[in-house]
C-alpha cells in the first residue's frame, strides 16, 4: 500500500529558518503549502529573472530569502493565485470569453504568423477566437508559447466544444499569469 501522507521535502535547517523569517501576525506562521507558493512566485517575479537570467540558464534557482515577513505574505500570495491558475482550477481561472466566432468545421488549419491578427486567433480562414490579448498570444512560458502550441499540435483535427473551452482557459490563464507577474514585486540582490 501507497504512503499518501503528505511529506515535506525541505531541508529542515533551512525550512524552519525561512518558516521563522515569514512569521507574521495575521498570517502566522507558514506551512508547507505557503512556502512552496513563496518559491512559486518568486519564480514567477519579472525582477528575480531578470537579475539572475544568467545564472538561471546554467544552474537550479536560488532563491533568496524574504526581506521581511510582510514581503514573504506578498509573494506567497501571487504564487498560491499562480499555482492555481497554472492548475486550471475553475475558481482560480473564472469565467473565460475570447468568443469562438465565424461558420466552418473547426478544423484547425496551419498556424504562423499571420494567425494572430486585430484580437483575432484565427484557426482557419472563417473561425477565431475574439478578444484575444496580444500578449497572452506570445506569451512564453519556459521555451514555448503554449497559445500559439495547444493550436499547432491540433493542426487538421476539428476542435470539439471542451476543446474550445479548454482554449478559452489557457488564454485567460495566459493574461492572468501576465497581470500577476506583474504584481510581485521583492527585494533582490543584484549578482
Amino acid at each position: 500500500m501507497q504512503d499518501t501522507k503528505r511529506q515535506i521535502n525541505f531541508d529542515q535547517r533551512l525550512y524552519a529558518r525561512l518558516r521563522k523569517l515569514a512569521e507574521h501576525r495575521d498570517h502566522g506562521t507558514p506551512d508547507e503549502v505557503a512556502i512552496f507558493d513563496y518559491i512559486y512566485g518568486v519564480l514567477h517575479c519579472r525582477a528575480y529573472r531578470e537579475t539572475y537570467a544568467d545564472l538561471l540558464k546554467a544552474d537550479f534557482p536560488r532563491i533568496p530569502w524574504p526581506a521581511s515577513a510582510d514581503e514573504f505574505w506578498h509573494v506567497s500570495t501571487r504564487g498560491e493565485t499562480l499555482r492555481k491558475l497554472h492548475l486550471m482550477e475553475p475558481t482560480a481561472v473564472g469565467a473565460a470569453s475570447y468568443p469562438f466566432e465565424g461558420d466552418g468545421d473547426n478544423v484547425v488549419g496551419t498556424i504562423g504568423k499571420n494567425t494572430y491578427r486585430d484580437g483575432k486567433v484565427w484557426i482557419n480562414k472563417n473561425q477565431y477566437f475574439a478578444d484575444v490579448p496580444q500578449l497572452a498570444w506570445n506569451f512564453y512560458m519556459g521555451g514555448y508559447q503554449p497559445a500559439q502550441k495547444w493550436l499547432k499540435d491540433r493542426k487538421d483535427r476539428a476542435l470539439k466544444f471542451d476543446d474550445v473551452r479548454h482554449y478559452q482557459r489557457i488564454i485567460k490563464v495566459l493574461a492572468e499569469t501576465d497581470r500577476v507577474m506583474s504584481e510581485i514585486d521583492m527585494t533582490l540582490e543584484p549578482v
